[in-house]
């Protein structure tokens, strides 16, 4: 997979300059605190050459304070001075906020922070596929959402995404399915406490946004090889202005969402089909089951032998009684790879059980007429 050349895709897509993290001042440095922490990271450029923020959750914990996850946000969504500088009672005068609208994105293989890729020695050839270029592109692809990227807990040997809060996973993330490992628990916490932690640090009216105790007021760090590369910096946190932060701080009230697996990333997403009989049954999860409205399978593939789409159609039956829309996107670097010849039998199969179950699901190949690359598998991205 991995003896393939530089990328030449086009350029990446690019978000207008006034996205609502334009304007945090300063570069910011990721944080950790006992409950997670912000920090920031650069998204792609903007057409005038600056970056537009994302913001950069560590140690956010999900049901099991032992299994936490980073996530990147990229807020695209309420932003724009009617929330700010408002006279009279803000209370009474400032506008409710819209039901919002998450895109919830898992990635796959090498995918990092664009800092650590462009550091190693092999992966800097994707860089254009970075956690923050992505956000961006999602960002352009659902405009008026909040783009969530949920980074993988481990990365064996800096190069294979491994969902081990997910899913029960091998050395090199391939998974074990099972019913009852805890992904949708695991993920409704996840956002929960994102969520929170976002909020509380959005809407501090203290400088720190880390949390009220903190008096760190410069970014530290701190070599670190873990979650990346040797040299992986340990970041804490930052001072930042808060005042220039101009969107809706994220909410579940009423809100619905999108999820999306790319290549590694849909082993999460299947995970979520084994499970969802029973995890329907927890009233809180199935409430955040009911706001789910689409979710794309973008070129599935792992190194394990089989299960890289779900086929069981008692799983399936189960999910296609929900009303959420699927799409897939595939190229022929995953489905018409002669070695790995299940992989398009088993997505064949996927969608045509679906959709005998009655499900809405589509399934589009890309550069299909193309020699099968590593380069048109990451830009299925651009395309979908």
């Amino acid at each position: 997979m991995w003896g393939f050349g530089l990328l030449r895709s086009p350029q990446l897509l690019l978000l207008l300059p006034q996205l609502g993290l334009g304007n945090i001042s300063s570069r910011l440095q990721a944080g950790a605190m006992s409950q997670g922490g912000i920090g920031g990271a650069r998204c792609s450029p903007s057409a005038e050459g600056r970056r537009p923020r994302c913001l950069q959750l560590s140690t956010v914990p999900g049901a099991d304070p032992q299994r936490s996850n980073e996530l990147l946000l990229l807020a695209t969504a309420g932003e724009g001075p009617q929330r700010r500088n408002l006279p009279g009672n803000p209370a009474k005068e400032e506008p409710q906020p819209p039901p919002q609208h998450h895109v919830l994105y898992f990635p796959g293989d090498v995918q990092n922070y664009h800092e650590i890729m462009t550091r190693h020695p092999e992966n800097y050839q994707w860089e254009n596929w970075s956690l923050e270029n992505v956000a961006t592109i999602l960002a352009h692809r659902f405009p008026n959402s909040y783009i969530w990227v949920i980074k993988c807990s481990r990365m064996h040997l800096h190069k294979f995404s491994c969902y081990d809060n997910f899913v029960k996973s091998n050395m090199f993330g391939a998974p074990e399915h099972n019913p009852d490992f805890g992904a949708f628990k695991h993920l409704y916490m996840l956002l929960v406490n994102a969520f929170n932690i976002s909020q509380n640090g959005l809407l501090s009216r203290k400088g720190n946004v880390w949390n009220k105790d903190s008096s760190a007021s410069n970014c530290r760090s701190n070599s670190s090889t873990s979650n990346g590369c040797p040299g992986e910096k340990e970041r804490t946190c930052e001072n930042f202005d808060e005042s220039a932060m101009s969107f809706y701080p994220p909410s579940l009230n009423g809100a619905s969402f999108t999820l999306i697996g790319f290549s590694k990333g849909c082993v999460v997403l299947n995970q979520l089909l084994f499970e969802w009989k029973e995890a329907k049954k927890d009233k809180n999860i199935d409430a955040f089951i009911k706001s789910i409205r689409t979710m794309y399978w973008l070129d599935g593939g792992h190194s394990g032998g089989s299960n890289t789409w779900v086929t069981y159609p008692e799983v399936l039956k189960e999910f296609a009684q929900t009303g959420i829309i699927v799409h897939t996107h595939v190229t022929p670097y995953q489905v018409r790879d002669p070695m790995r010849s299940w992989i398009g039998k088993e997505h064949k199969k996927f969608v045509q059980i679906l959709g005998d179950f009655g499900m809405q699901v589509t399934s589009q190949i890309h550069f299909a007429q193309e020699v099968p690359s590593i380069e048109n598998h990451f830009r299925v991205h651009e395309v979908f």
